[in-house]
């Protein structure tokens, strides 16, 4: 096999038209936003992973049908994905049903495009950079998230400790023949919001954070992916705005500054897991078999939701420069990928998925190391399990009895398509 890695800044040039999830206009800029990308061959086939330091990704079926036709990568090879900074911006076209088509803030057409040009750009890079190398997967664990659904005997309100929670921290390690590592390939089950809404310069938050911790291990040589677990249900385990810190501080300039620094040590744990892991991996394979497919499969949408008014903004409030109306749908697509290497099944789905999808997922798979990547090729937003519709689940995207299965049966279908 062969591999090649490389990064390429999307930082906006520009903040004019760039609103963050909690409908204010970003201020500044805290620290560099990147799409990482990987692609690996064997001389027969190729596939990509793309991992993007962004809130969210429409779409991405045309941008992959233009890396097509530019790099000759197969569209259904490539998995596109978001980390989930709710503190940077986003990007792909938008989609209906979604929170982002409801009117939460979307992104101007040229910062679309300066991040799809940056992919192709970091795809190209990556592929002109392919050399011989050696692919191993490892998994080791971090106590850094938290089921963000707890019951107080009284209603569902915050956390839940004790709650269903997927501590994995899965590592695709990639290294050239003489041991120096190309990428690592990270996946963590949470949501990368620690700065939080009163914060409004971008970061790449906790993911962001882990990331920049791992590369600065290998002193830059090696370009370290993050792609988002199951962490629809899953919060950061500290989270000063959620746990209502915020206000215990002299300022919001203090507030800020703390939320920072949860968010680097947090990066730092889950970076460092990432590392040790990566470091007890020793059955490394130079050659590969390179496996990939997508498929599409929809669900009805349960009914649209109303503007959630608060003493602030409003949470759904339009971004004033580019206003967009599009007619919410009765039905859905989830957008399946998976880019299968030798007995390493990476499972892309585009929506925000639960913890126990994924365990049942597991269950199922016919390969132990199946890990699955979320907001992969789009995003349609909260996904539960059927069994969460009992508790304080109540902003679905879709109605229940159809997405757990659909995505579990989907997955492993694709996997036993091509064991064949």
């Amino acid at each position: 096999m062969r591999a090649g890695a490389a990064r390429v800044d999307i930082t906006p040039r520009d903040l004019k038209g760039l609103w963050m999830v909690w409908a204010k206009p970003f201020s500044g800029v805290h620290d560099r936003l990147y799409a990482r990308a990987v692609v690996i061959d064997n001389g027969i086939d190729t596939a990509a992973l793309v991992s993007t330091d962004l809130v969210e990704f429409g779409d991405t079926t045309l941008l992959r049908q233009r890396i097509q036709r530019e790099l000759g990568i197969p569209a259904d090879h490539i998995l596109i994905s978001a980390t989930h900074d709710h503190n940077a911006p986003r990007a792909g076209p938008i989609q209906a049903g979604t929170s982002s088509a409801e009117g939460r803030p979307y992104s101007p057409p040229s910062y679309i495009q300066l991040v799809d040009d940056a992919i192709v750009e970091a795809l190209k890079q990556a592929q002109a950079s392919l050399q011989p190398a050696r692919v191993g997967v490892g998994r080791g664990r971090a106590d850094v998230n938290i089921q963000r659904y707890g019951f107080d005997g009284k209603g569902w309100n915050g956390a839940d400790p004790d709650g269903v929670s997927d501590k994995s921290v899965w590592v695709v390690k990639l290294e050239s023949q003489s041991g120096d590592t190309i990428a690592l390939l990270m996946n963590y089950a949470v949501h990368s919001t620690v700065a939080g809404a009163d914060n409004t310069l971008i970061t790449g938050d906790l993911a962001g954070a882990a990331e920049r911790f791992v590369e600065r291990h290998y002193r830059d040589k090696a370009v370290a992916l993050w792609t988002m677990g199951p962490a629809g249900d899953q919060n950061p385990r500290y989270d000063p705005a959620a746990q209502d810190m915020h206000n215990k501080f002299a300022s919001i300039k203090d507030a800020n500054a703390a939320a920072f620094e949860a968010m680097d040590a947090m990066g730092l744990i889950v970076g460092s897991e990432a590392i040790l892991t990566a470091n007890r991996i020793s059955d490394m394979s130079g050659t590969a078999r390179i496996e990939a497919g997508e498929s599409v499969f929809s669900c009805n949408t349960t009914p649209p939701r109303a503007p959630v008014q608060s003493s602030g903004p409003p949470r759904f409030a339009a971004n004033p420069d580019f206003h967009q109306t599009i007619d919410y749908p009765k039905a859905m697509e989830f957008h399946l990928g998976l880019v299968q290497i030798n007995q390493i099944a990476l499972a892309g789905v585009s929506g925000e998925i639960f913890t126990r999808i994924y365990q049942h997922l597991q269950a199922d798979s016919p390969l132990a190391n199946t890990i699955l990547v979320t907001m992969s090729n789009g995003r349609i937003g909260y996904v539960g399990d059927d069994a969460s519709y009992d508790g304080p689940f109540r902003n679905a995207s879709v109605v229940r009895g159809c997405a757990e299965q659909g995505i579990v049966s989907g997955l492993v279908e694709l996997m036993k398509q091509h064991a064949q």
